[in-house]
């Protein structure tokens, strides 16, 4: 039995990879932690109100955390869909090795932003609780979030999306 892996998909919003991370999941039968779909869950109950910025970044990545933590103890593999910077990369990396489990960082990227704008515009991701993402969001993001400088699998989502998924799977298979 191979061992569990950390699969963290990361990027802005609208670069592919919640799709990424949605297929990946089906495909091998591997639970997928949106980050998105937790703050939804929590924001009708008032959990969100108030807290400043640090504040709720720790939250959201404590529980993610948390979920990667139990499967990783549990022997099993987990991807996280999310947005992440080098330092958070390098906790869960860490934390694949605690559990003897490998880690594989993937960013996913669209470099045309006129393509990238289009994306976001149109799609339409009905999470309960949560909002669509305007554009001026994307542009904070990109300020807060820099590319990865950590080792990891970069997915073009001007590829075809199956294209990036057999790239994805021949990481995992490496």
């Amino acid at each position: 039995m191979p061992p569990p892996t950390l699969i963290a998909i990361t990027g802005l919003p609208a670069t592919g990879k919640s799709t990424a991370a949605d297929q990946l999941a089906r495909d091998l039968s591997t639970p997928a932690f949106s980050g998105d779909w937790l703050l939804g869950a929590l924001k009708p109950h008032g959990v969100l109100t108030g807290l400043d910025r640090p504040t709720l970044l720790a939250m959201y990545y404590d529980l993610l955390t948390t979920l990667i933590t139990r499967q990783l103890m549990l022997g099993q593999s987990a991807i996280v869909d999310c947005l992440i910077n080098d330092a958070t990369a390098t906790r869960w990396q860490t934390l694949a090795t605690q559990h003897d489990a490998r880690a594989l960082i993937v960013e996913c990227i669209c470099p045309d932003e006129p393509e990238h704008h289009r994306r976001l515009t149109t799609r339409r991701r009905n999470i309960p609780g949560w909002h669509e993402v305007p554009w001026p969001h994307v542009e904070r993001m990109r300020t807060e979030y820099p590319p990865l400088t950590v080792p990891h699998l970069t997915l073009n989502a001007l590829n075809p999306v199956e294209e990036n998924l057999v790239r994805l799977h021949q990481a995992l298979a490496d």
